[in-house]
Formats: C-alpha cells, sequence, structure tokens
C-alpha cells in the first residue's frame, strides 16, 4: 500500500464549488462584508488547500512545506501571487455572471498562469487511455498549475453559463451548477440553504 495515499490531516477547506478553480476563489470567506476572512495566511496553508483538493500527492505537499521554511521569501512571493490569480478569477467570473465585461488585467493575469501551467503539463498512457498530467517539481508555483488550468478549461466549455453565486447575501461563494434542472441556489443546502429555510420560517411565524 502506499502511505502516501492516506490523509494524515483533517481538511481545512469546505469544497463545495463543484470545480478546482471555483473552490480556489472560495478560500475568502464573507466576500460581501466589510472584512472578509483570509483563508490563504501562509504557505502552509495554500499546501493544505493542495491537499485538500488532491492535486497534489501527501508526499509533495510535505516537500512543499518543508521548502517553506527554509526558504520563507520565495513562499511568501508565490503565496501573493497565489491570491492575485485568485481574484483575478473572481473578477472574471463575477463580471461574466453579472454579463458585464470581462476585465482585461485580470484576463491578461489567468491568461500568463495557463500558459506557465501549460509548459509543465504533458500526455500519459494509462490503461489503454490518456490524460494530461502535470510534471510536478519541487518549485512552488507547482500548486498554481492545475488551479490556473482548471479555470481556463472552464472558460472555454459550455459549462460556464452554470457558475452562480450562493443566494446568500452573506455568503456569495461561487459554484458551479451541475444539478439536474440547473435550479441551485445555495454553495451549501446544509449551510446556507438551511439558514435561509429558518429566516422563512420565523419570517412566516411573525406576521402570523
Amino acid at each position: 500500500m502506499n502511505t502516501h495515499s492516506i490523509r494524515r490531516r483533517a481538511p481545512r477547506f469546505e469544497l463545495n464549488g463543484d470545480a478546482l478553480c471555483i473552490d480556489f476563489v472560495n478560500t475568502l470567506d464573507d466576500r460581501p462584508s466589510e472584512q472578509p476572512k483570509e483563508l490563504l495566511n501562509s504557505y502552509i496553508d495554500l499546501a493544505r488547500f493542495a491537499e485538500d483538493t488532491g492535486i497534489l500527492e501527501l508526499s509533495h505537499v510535505d516537500e512543499l512545506m518543508k521548502r517553506s521554511q527554509m526558504d520563507p521569501e520565495g513562499a511568501q512571493r508565490v503565496l501573493r501571487a497565489a491570491i492575485e490569480l485568485r481574484e483575478a478569477m473572481y473578477a472574471i467570473f463575477h463580471a461574466i455572471m453579472k454579463k458585464e465585461t470581462v476585465p482585461t488585467m485580470a484576463l491578461a493575469q489567468l491568461n500568463a498562469c495557463a500558459q506557465d501551467a501549460a509548459q509543465h503539463v504533458r500526455l500519459v498512457a494509462t490503461n489503454r487511455h490518456f490524460e494530461w498530467r502535470f510534471d510536478y517539481s519541487s518549485s512552488f508555483d507547482a500548486i498554481l498549475w492545475p488551479i490556473a488550468r482548471s479555470a481556463a478549461d472552464l472558460l472555454a466549455s459550455d459549462q460556464l453559463k452554470f457558475v452562480r453565486a450562493c443566494g446568500s447575501k452573506t455568503c456569495q461563494w461561487l459554484f458551479l451548477d451541475t444539478s439536474k434542472n440547473h435550479r441551485r441556489r445555495w454553495c451549501d443546502m446544509d449551510v446556507c440553504g438551511n439558514r435561509a429555510k429558518a429566516r422563512r420560517f420565523y419570517a412566516r411565524k411573525k406576521k402570523r
């Protein structure tokens, strides 16, 4: 058994966006509030996101965590780049949902990251078919490659029209509506959906 495939840490991030790039956008919590909650406060947090989403093997996550302690400036540089990429992706998806013009700088930033990612991907033959795999190195940037690729693939797909924002005004997390009738309203029915149901219930009760 490959011990690197066994999770050693409890998940840190809520992953209900149904797309890697959207889950990454949601690493800024309480976005509509005056004090949004940053979930990526260190490179370790970024590495943990890679672990929770499965985009890196646990052994690679551990290696990057160790290297971030030895080269904190390099790790911090990539963390800043990751947050800039996240905000560029949010600006793009937000503009599309609002039917507004996509910000040129945001799209240019995503393009640059996607082009960098393309230099590290290769075709691999597995079980009579082929798939794209990233040729990971010890680079801090490795975490950003599949995220940028995910955003580019979603933007160029017929699924783009199903990107939604949570119906809760205090949440506004993004998600890809993969429901059968494409009428999903909440990022998580058990959280935001139930809160909305409770508010409606108490409003009706108070009115009566």
